[in-house]
């Protein structure tokens, strides 16, 4: 990060991006130097590109108790949005590559996603459940708009009528009104729009490639004129910096038609640590401490425990400070404060409709 001749005003190294660095990951024994010609400093905007992930899967199951739904889907690996504090930039280090800027410049496509979930819900094997689209990283970030695979998923999943619940912080959602509007007559559809601040500034520099605040909130509006359950996620609250927008966030989000909502503490695994802290510096320097030792006071004097009683709540006084205006703004504005429940009851196995045709 660089300071601007206003020194009230801290501007991007790299226009459009959540962080500066980029890391060696966890795993690598040796740390790679580029060339001159190579390097990230070398352009005004690192490049993003696109790679095939050849995956021969797409549903992920797991069993953590604190995540709404034991199956989701993401069709992409790293993410554009580039938001600074994103739990899922660790996971870019799986493949060789690092949480920084890699996660938001390097994405992997899964351009065969739509047959793999089509193979997948016709197998005899699938247990009709809710499928959480956007689990890790966000199925409509801006190659969404190009590229249609979201929604390719979306009319599979409806074809089954298998439910499927959508976190996403971008507004381009709202594309698929036509698909989610006629899932919702069956109770089969839902969306989520997380919101992190209402402050402008503070979102821009945040989460640089998401949609505006008052965009998340037309979006909101949108999605439950067209009948579709909606709703709000508070991602992430960060303690010292944002935890007392909670208020404010449920009442705007009941007003724009929001049911439901919820909240996640800011979570910070393995090297997203140094990259937040390092955001926080560049930009909120007076704040850092506040933060960090606000991070202390919730995880056990660390900056993150990956406990799944802890991870999305933290403990202690300040945690139920927050739990207990997060509950109470809910109460005043008639807002469920428990996952959405969709129904499964619907669904339909075209794979053993075909190989009962096929038999007659």
């Amino acid at each position: 990060m660089k300071k601007s001749s206003d020194k009230n005003k801290l501007v991007q190294k790299f226009s459009g991006r959540g962080t500066d660095l980029n890391p060696s990951g966890r795993f690598e024994k040796f740390d790679y130097v580029a060339e001159p010609d190579e390097t990230y400093e070398e352009v005004d905007r690192p490049r993003t590109k696109y790679f095939e992930d050849t995956s021969r899967s797409i549903i992920t199951i797991n069993d953590s108790p604190d995540v709404a739904a034991d199956a989701s889907l993401n069709i992409y690996r790293g993410c554009e949005h580039g938001c600074s504090y994103c739990y899922a930039r660790q996971t870019h280090e799986y493949l060789g590559l690092s949480a920084g800027l890699d996660f938001e410049t390097k994405i992997f496509v899964k351009h065969n996603a739509p047959e793999l979930l089509y193979e997948e819900l016709s197998s005899p094997k699938w247990k009709p459940q809710t499928i959480m689209l956007s689990g890790n990283t966000d199925s409509y970030q801006p190659v969404e708009k190009k590229l249609g695979l979201t929604r390719r998923c979306l009319e599979v999943l409806c074809d089954f009528c298998n439910p499927v619940t959508i976190t996403s912080k971008n507004k381009l959602v709202t594309r698929d009104i036509d698909i989610l509007s006629k899932m919702a007559e069956l109770n089969t559809a839902s969306v989520t729009i997380s919101i992190s601040s209402l402050d402008n500034r503070l979102a821009s520099v945040m989460e640089p490639q998401t949609s505006k605040p008052e965009l998340k909130f037309e979006a909101l509006r949108k999605l439950s004129d067209a009948g579709i359950p909606a709703g709000v996620n508070i991602a992430p609250v960060i303690p010292g910096l944002t935890d007392h927008e909670i208020p404010e966030i449920l009442e705007k989000a009941a007003v724009a038609g929001a049911i439901y909502a919820g909240y996640i503490m800011l979570r910070l695994p393995f090297g997203v640590k140094d990259l937040f802290i390092d955001w926080l510096e560049a930009y909120f320097p007076d704040r850092k401490m506040k933060v960090i030792n606000r991070l202390h006071e919730l995880f056990d004097g660390k900056l993150y425990n990956s406990d799944f009683t802890i991870r999305g709540r933290g403990q202690g006084k300040f945690a139920e400070q927050i739990r207990d205006t997060f509950h109470i703004s809910c109460r005043k504005h008639e807002l469920q404060s428990e996952p959405y429940q969709l129904s499964t009851k619907h669904f339909r196995n075209h794979g053993e409709q075909q190989l009962t045709l096929s038999f007659e």
